[in-house]
């Protein structure tokens, strides 16, 4: 890859819009990110899901809705979507599921049907329920929101803003999966897998978190690996060097097809770790069958840097630009 190759490769990650959806995050948490008198809260903005002080657990809350034209191109992929990634945040928190409520709003009674079947069958292949929500009957449009409770011991969390330089970055992700059929642009795995190993894959993470052998962790999510990665970064005040070469890919991809999909049917992780740490981390995942590997180290100077061979360019500079544009916070303030 040339440095032009790569320069073209990094522009086009930036208009990503997997990427480009979360800058409004930052303009909307900074007119509710006072949570100063609030005891209870021990994490919120930048997190995968909230974190609540309950004794020796936390209670993990976090909400997700389905992007509109997912919902008018397949109404049952954004059903089954809705749940699953509302799952995926717990478990990346190294949390267990508890259960969901839901907003319906209704405009076309056929299209809210198949949302419905899509989270029916979501829920019966993970096995955590819906019990309440709220439903818009007589709206203009059709969405589905849902959010999720739930726990995890407090000393076993896995947040995204502790990582710290010199941390290896590792991804992991099941790449025994396919394009989903209506959504070309999203991975799916999870309706490929039988319930034993999925069951493994999403508790991984909570095995981590209990022999506390990562400093950071997320799910992979719409923004994909590189932006998913680049979202912890910026919350924990960190840059990085990231080898594109070694990021893990299912056969058939390209480079720039698989860094411009949205992960969001599949399981994956990104998580740091200290070196000591980083073979029996890789060894975890790969017991649940996810491919797991090294991609790059963290770094203190606010640079988010990918490199492909000899050639090396800026994906992100956190000292000018942002993903979220979440403020930063001193890590004190959570832990």
């Amino acid at each position: 890859m040339t440095k032009m190759r790569l320069d073209d490769l990094i522009k086009e990650i930036k208009e990503f819009r997997g990427i480009k959806r979360k800058k409004s995050i930052g303009f909307i948490t900074n007119y509710l990110n006072d949570i100063s008198n609030f005891p209870l809260i021990i994490a919120s903005f930048g997190e995968d899901a909230a974190v609540l002080d309950h004794g020796k657990e936390v209670i993990l809350i976090s909400a997700d809705g389905i992007m509109e034209d997912l919902i008018k191109k397949d109404p049952y992929w954004s059903g089954y979507c809705a749940i699953l990634v509302n799952i995926h945040d717990i478990c990346a928190m190294g949390g267990k599921p508890l259960a969901m409520v839901d907003i319906l709003s209704m405009h076309l009674e056929n299209t809210c049907l198949e949302i419905l079947r899509g989270m029916r069958d979501a829920i019966a292949k993970l096995k955590i329920p819906v019990v309440g929500g709220h439903t818009h009957p007589d709206t203009s449009y059709n969405s589905i929101v849902v959010a999720i409770v739930g726990i995890a011991d407090k000393d076993s969390v896995i947040y995204s803003h502790t990582a710290s330089p010199n941390d290896d970055i590792i991804v992991a992700i099941d790449l025994n999966g396919r394009r989903y059929p209506s959504c070309p642009l999203c991975w799916d795995t999870v309706t490929q897998r039988d319930n034993d190993t999925l069951k493994k894959q999403i508790e991984v993470m909570s095995v981590l978190g209990k022999r506390r052998l990562v400093t950071a962790g997320k799910d992979l999510s719409n923004p994909g690996i590189l932006g998913t990665t680049g979202m912890l970064l910026e919350v924990s005040d960190m840059g990085a060097i990231v080898d594109l070469d070694e990021i893990p890919i299912p056969k058939g991809f390209s480079l720039e097809e698989w860094l411009n999909l949205y992960p969001v049917g599949g399981i994956g992780f990104v998580v740091t770790c200290k070196k000591q740490n980083t073979d029996e981390v890789i060894s975890l995942f790969e017991e649940t069958t996810m491919s797991s590997k090294k991609i790059g180290n963290v770094t203190k100077d606010k640079k988010f840097i990918v490199k492909k061979g000899d050639e090396e360019g800026v994906l992100f500079d956190f000292n000018k630009e942002g993903i979220t544009k979440i403020k930063s916070r001193s890590k004190q303030q959570y832990l």
